[in-house]
């Protein structure tokens, strides 16, 4: 049996409002739960894929800082 766990999150999420994501992001983190991490993880692919050169190197120098 396969899942795709990309494809099941995106179809979680896609018509939740901002308030829902943020609400899952947030929980997420303050539960310090591992199963949340595929979920992340996604969420990270697509903000990384949807930005520019400029926006990723900010992404990788605020990651670098919280190290």
């Amino acid at each position: 049996m396969n899942i795709d766990i990309r494809k099941s999150i995106k179809d979680n999420f896609k018509d939740s409002s901002n308030n829902d994501i943020i609400e899952s992001i947030e929980n997420a983190i303050s539960d310090s739960d591992e199963i949340t991490l595929p979920g992340m993880g996604v969420f990270f692919e697509i903000l990384w894929n949807n930005s520019n050169e400029n926006e990723r190197n900010s992404i990788i120098e605020k990651i670098k800082k919280g190290l």
